[in-house]
């Protein structure tokens, strides 16, 4: 993990040479759709209140849960019992990227979703609640934040969410062949290189040309710029977007080269 200077400094370089965020000079009309409808969309629906206003209970969430490991990318102490309003604070994704998640899977018309890694869930409501999306599978490997995970979508009124329980390497393969091929992968469960590519192959078995995968922290250390630089360096990878927090790829054929660009969010 990258210190948070070294992070910081990171993002100032980013914000420096990134594409303007409001798509100005982007040639692609693929991309500029991407920025001017997905990423400035500033329409809000009464869903993403109902999903903050969890959040801020559960930061107040005073309950310990026991865990065996939340992953290389969690910010939060090492011990075996932590604090619900802890996880809420430190492993949750922010509003704005659980909002993005939400647009995407809305404006790409996805309707299954795989999302590898729920924590509590929040960054699951956002895509569940989106317009279109009839199905998400999450993985999570902790017994006891899948419980959470399930009280809160219960809490939301979200019924189509299922929560597989287990270690990704035991259930990812059997999720992948008993289901029909998300539309859209969030991968947010290890923040690290080799588990990070190997479930981005076992995804990319039966992906097709019109999928979207995003991925998170993908400068959070060494290992995950890595692990994207392998991602948008893939020639089945058409187009990949640099947003610093997340990356996202497409396989669109339109894209007669493979394409990268990095855009300010």
């Amino acid at each position: 993990m990258y210190s948070p200077s070294d992070i910081a400094f990171k993002y100032l370089r980013y914000l420096v040479s990134a594409s303007n965020g409001k798509g100005h000079g982007i040639h692609s009309p693929f991309v500029f759709d991407f920025v001017t409808r997905v990423l400035n969309d500033r329409r809000e629906p009464e869903v993403f209140r109902r999903i903050e206003s969890l959040r801020r209970e559960l930061r107040r969430d005073d309950r310990r849960v026991t865990v065996e490991d939340l992953g290389a990318g969690s910010a939060i102490d090492p011990s075996k019992e932590r604090r619900v309003g802890d996880i809420a604070r430190h492993a949750a994704k922010p509003a704005k990227y659980g909002r993005l998640l939400h647009r995407i899977a809305r404006h790409y018309r996805c309707r299954r979703v795989l999302e590898i890694g729920t924590s509590l869930g929040l960054s699951t409501s956002y895509l569940a609640s989106a317009e279109g999306v009839e199905a998400v599978t999450t993985l999570e490997g902790v017994p006891g934040i899948v419980e959470l995970a399930r009280e809160n979508f219960s809490k939301l009124g979200l019924g189509n969410i299922e929560v597989v329980a287990g270690r990704f390497e035991d259930t990812l393969q059997g999720v992948l062949d008993a289901q029909p091929p998300p539309d859209l992968v969030f991968f947010d469960g290890n923040h690290r290189k080799e588990p990070t590519l190997r479930y981005f192959e076992l995804c990319m078995r039966n992906h097709r040309e019109t999928d979207v995968y995003v991925f998170d922290d993908i400068h959070w250390s060494r290992e995950m710029e890595e692990a994207w630089e392998s991602v948008a360096s893939d020639p089945r990878v058409s187009c990949s977007i640099d947003l610093f927090f997340v990356g996202v790829v497409f396989f669109r054929s339109e894209f007669r080269e493979r394409q990268r660009f990095t855009v300010r969010y």
